[in-house]
């Protein structure tokens, strides 16, 4: 187990992606890079309510001037329809359409993006004069250094808040759920450090279990610590949303291993192991290596969606193939752990013990599913919505998960009962030296 969560974490510190893009965004208006792709892309921004505003600084005015600089703001429909039409528009046909224009001629300018009777994308685009021009030398003129602060009304409907609209509320609920954390932590990390220190059949259980947990809490408050930089300055700690993704990925690898561990176990241990063998984490090489290319494979989707979308979302809507690939894998790991302990279930005569494989199967089921179901459920959401529902969702299913399997292996009743009973069925306890006594 040592080796393979050094290996995961090797994998994912192999490369990790930049700060996503910013709402106070710095960089330079190129007008080289406006004619090649007619149009420098500037940025996007989620404007809602009657007073959102576009802030812009510019320090050499006279460039701007003798360009003819001016931006250029699209809604995302109806750019997308500009993009897709089969109507070849030509590049200053295309300018002309933007829905709203502003002429930079001046050190700071500020537009008001205002009767948005719904929260919408916004793209924001550089042109100038050299543009929409066939002659190369004259678009070689000198950039423009900027900065962009892009804003939406508050609560009192003054332009100060730096959250689109598909962002707003994640800063409060990260603050609730660190909160929820502590106060947990508070009431009940003694007695589990105490159950974990006592060893047994359930300590391995336990240590992966609070490890993947401990990674969580650490994900929300890395999170909350980002958020809460950003409503500030619109730039937050790009570092601190890395480590909440790092975090966050480190967990699901915990927890997968966790769960394929204990289900190949399962399997392999009803096919191999006699009566009399004492009741054990399978580690064989066949199930070994089956968990080991499972986790391996969802390191690599993970990282690979990382390159596709460097938002700091640790769940994402799931737009490109690694995405698809993850969601695929997560249905066909809940459908093969479903069938295997349905098995269990139909020919398992203890109420006890049926008992026992529902309740876990309800807790993994849970865990792995909760992630696609969610993404199909977003589709009714408008688009701006989407990623917050799936974001908030999934660390809200995975926390019920998780209760339920503490609650199950912390459960002297019933845990002690079934493994005590199922040598042959449950491979959930440690070798260890002496024998364990249950302690009800």
């Amino acid at each position: 187990m040592g080796g393979l969560r050094l290996l995961a974490v090797a994998l994912t510190c192999c490369w990790w992606p930049q700060g996503g893009q910013a709402k106070t965004l710095r960089g330079s208006f190129s007008s080289a890079a406006a004619r090649d792709s007619q149009g420098q892309s500037i940025g996007h921004f989620e404007f809602h309510g009657d007073h959102a505003l576009l802030c812009v600084r510019i320090n050499n005015i006279a460039a701007a001037v003798g360009k003819e600089a001016k931006l250029y703001l699209f809604q995302a429909q109806e750019w997308l329809k500009l993009q897709e039409s089969s109507q070849a528009y030509s590049c200053s046909e295309k300018l002309s359409k933007a829905q709203l224009t502003m002429a930079m001629n001046q050190t700071e300018h500020n537009l008001t993006v205002s009767q948005i009777p719904s929260p919408q994308t916004w793209h924001v685009f550089y042109a100038d004069k050299y543009t929409c021009r066939d002659d190369k030398e004259k678009s070689q003129a000198e950039d423009i250094p900027f900065e962009m602060v892009l804003l939406n009304p508050d609560a009192e409907g003054n332009p100060f808040n730096h959250f689109g609209a598909g962002e707003s509320g994640l800063h409060e609920f990260f603050f609730l759920l660190v909160l929820v954390y502590f106060v947990i932590a508070c009431i009940y990390a003694q007695s589990l450090w105490q159950a974990i220190k006592k060893g047994g059949p359930m300590h391995m259980i336990l240590k992966v279990l609070t490890t993947a947990l401990l990674l969580q809490a650490g994900s929300a408050l890395a999170n909350y610590i980002h958020f809460s930089s950003y409503s500030k300055d619109g730039i937050g700690v790009p570092f601190m949303g890395s480590l909440a993704e790092f975090f966050d990925i480190a967990s699901q690898i915990q927890m997968l291993y966790l769960l394929l561990s204990l289900c190949m176990g399962w399997t392999i241990v009803r096919m191999k192991k006699s009566q009399s063998r004492p009741l054990q984490w399978d580690s064989t090489p066949a199930s070994t290596g089956i968990a080991v290319f499972i986790v391996m494979t969802q390191s690599i989707l993970l990282l690979w969606e990382q390159f596709e979308d460097t938002s700091h979302h640790s769940y994402h809507s799931h737009h490109n193939l690694a995405g698809i690939l993850l969601i695929i894998l997560r249905i066909c790991l809940a459908l093969s752990l479903g069938c295997g302990l349905y098995q269990i279930i139909t020919v398992e005569r203890s109420t006890l013990k049926r008992e026992f494989y529902i309740t876990f199967a309800k807790g993994c089921i849970l865990w792995f599913l909760c992630h696609p179901g969610l993404v199909c459920i977003s589709i009714i959401f408008s688009d701006y919505q989407r990623d917050k529902v799936v974001t908030i969702g999934v660390i809200l299913c995975q926390s019920v998960s998780m209760i339920i399997l503490y609650r199950l292996f912390l459960s002297h009743s019933l845990y002690w009962e079934v493994s005590s009973l199922s040598s042959v069925t449950l491979p959930l306890t440690i070798s260890s030296g002496h024998k364990s006594r249950p302690h009800f």
